[in-house]
């Protein structure tokens, strides 16, 4: 296939502005859901029988599975965020082609 002359590769991929408010999400996202990985494990440890991880919070039984569900959901959460702020950071250094000619990655 022949290249013309005023083909220029540097157009497929332009440097656009650099998207922190992603990065920044990505960040806060892996937070949350080490948060919620943290006060689920605070929970199993008060029902295993070690309950001063939260205080009063979790002294019961009843408390420790509120805390072990709150917890698994902030990891679900974050863990949900932070593959969302992921795709769109990735999305960023697509060629610009048509969709077509491209190979399916999601």
């Amino acid at each position: 296939m022949k290249i013309s002359d005023g083909f220029d590769a540097r157009r497929l991929r332009p440097k656009g502005p650099r998207n922190w408010r992603m990065r920044f999400g990505a960040m806060i996202a892996a937070l949350l859901a080490a948060g919620g990985i943290l006060l689920a494990m605070a929970g199993i440890a008060s029902l295993i029988g070690h309950p001063p991880a939260l205080g009063d919070l979790n002294a019961s039984a009843g408390g420790a599975a509120v805390v072990i569900v709150l917890g698994v959901v902030i990891a679900y959460l974050g863990v949900w965020l932070w593959r969302l702020c992921r795709r769109g950071l990735r999305r960023r250094n697509e060629l610009n082609m048509a969709p077509h000619l491209m190979k399916k990655h999601d």
